[in-house]
């Protein structure tokens, strides 16, 4: 019974990427657009600065707050 469950899982799984209409083209599925590398690079280092940065500002917030 498991061996079929598996089988049956698998022709799903492969119909579903089959018939999907993402795939094959780099950055499709991205919510920005891959066009323009400046804009890319900004935005990557503004979020690693904001995702890195943060955490160090809120604790010397909190450390400098009376």
């Amino acid at each position: 019974m498991l061996g079929r469950s598996s089988v049956i899982a698998r022709n799903f799984s492969q119909s579903m990427v089959r018939y999907s209409g993402h795939g094959g083209v780099p950055g499709e599925n991205l919510p920005f657009s891959l066009q323009n590398k400046y804009r890319i690079t900004a935005l990557f280092t503004i979020g690693c600065v904001l995702g890195f940065g943060s955490p160090f500002l809120i604790v010397r917030h909190q450390l400098l707050k009376k």
